[in-house]
């Protein structure tokens, strides 16, 4: 298919608007998204395309809209909520994760939630700890829920159209810091089916496993290392629920050993999950214990170089595959 080089934000512009122009039923409420064009320009143009009645500036008061959407969605609409960041998402727990995941199951079949909860997750660049939430340790959790997160512009879109047609609630995690990448879009439709992941880079000494932004940590790191005769093979993830374990251990039955790169807290994290998965598959095919590399354990800090320093770096990525690697 011809290609393009747009931005990951005009990637999510393009899924949503193309999706709301197939399916009358399909709608995006949140704040800032109509008027301001999106605070962080995702939405631009959609309010004089679409108009007020689908493209809803909402009160800052996620509790409220979420749950206005969740009941949308069980009469039969397919809406797209933003929130301005995941980190905002908390105050909207209990519709989002007590009731939107739960509807199908609590009502016996009677009403479903197609919604889509997109934004922006992680560190965004010194926004302190509060607004720099990690979700998805968090919210993949909770059975009945569908959890995406997109690592360049291709997957954005292709990701993104899948949710908005999913009948299941998706979780569609976003990073600030990757909206202004660009990078080759088809110019012809596309979907990208969830639970499968696609390797980054081949190699043969080490898999590293990721998801979003992290991703792109992991192939630095494999170029740093390659130098010193570390070929490692990256994988991205793609989706957290469901998770492509298959890929993960016949990249591992391979290469015998394993990093898994989670931009989490390490604690009960997704990257905790996948290790414990790896290693009840491969146990006899490694030749070292997963080793795990993460956000370290405290607080987001404010300070840019302490902020850097926090997340799962390549720094960190190289002494771990080093490790899981060493050969006495």
């Amino acid at each position: 298919m011809a290609t393009r080089e747009i931005e990951f934000r005009d990637a999510l512009r393009e899924a949503m608007s193309e999706e709301m122009r197939r399916d009358v039923r399909v709608f995006l409420l949140g704040e800032e998204v109509a008027e301001y064009n999106g605070a962080y320009k995702v939405s631009k143009g959609m309010l004089d395309e679409f108009g007020p009645r689908r493209v809803i500036d909402t009160p800052i008061s996620e509790s409220g809209f979420a749950g206005m959407a969740i009941g949308a969605a069980m009469m039969g609409l397919r809406p797209i909520v933003e929130f301005m960041s995941w980190s905002f998402s908390l105050v909207a727990a209990d519709p989002i994760l007590n009731n939107a995941p739960k509807m199908l199951y609590m009502s016996g079949g009677q009403f479903g939630c197609p919604i889509v909860f997109r934004g922006n997750d992680g560190a965004g660049g010194q926004l302190g700890s509060t607004h720099s939430w990690c979700v998805e340790s968090l919210y993949s959790n909770v059975p009945g829920l569908k959890m995406a997160i997109p690592s360049d512009p291709h997957d954005a879109k292709g990701l993104l159209k899948t949710a908005i047609r999913d009948d299941d609630p998706v979780f569609f995690l976003e990073s600030e810091r990757m909206l202004g990448m660009k990078g080759p879009v088809p110019e012809e439709e596309y979907l990208i089916p969830f639970g499968q992941s696609i390797v980054r880079r081949r190699g043969a000494d080490v898999t590293l496993i990721s998801f979003g932004r992290p991703v792109h940590f992991c192939m630095e790191a494999a170029e740093a290392l390659a130098p010193e005769g570390i070929d490692c093979e990256v994988i991205d993830g793609r989706t957290i629920r469901p998770l492509d374990i298959e890929a993960f251990v016949r990249s591992v039955r391979r290469t015998n050993r394993c990093v898994v790169v989670d931009q989490s807290w390490p604690f009960a994290s997704v990257g905790s999950e996948v290790v414990a998965q790896v290693h009840e598959r491969c146990f006899d095919d490694l030749d070292n214990h997963v080793h795990r590399v993460h956000s370290d354990d405290v607080p987001t800090p404010y300070a840019s170089n302490l902020e850097q320093a926090y997340l799962p770096n390549v720094r960190k990525i190289c002494e771990a595959v080093r490790s899981a690697t060493y050969r006495a």
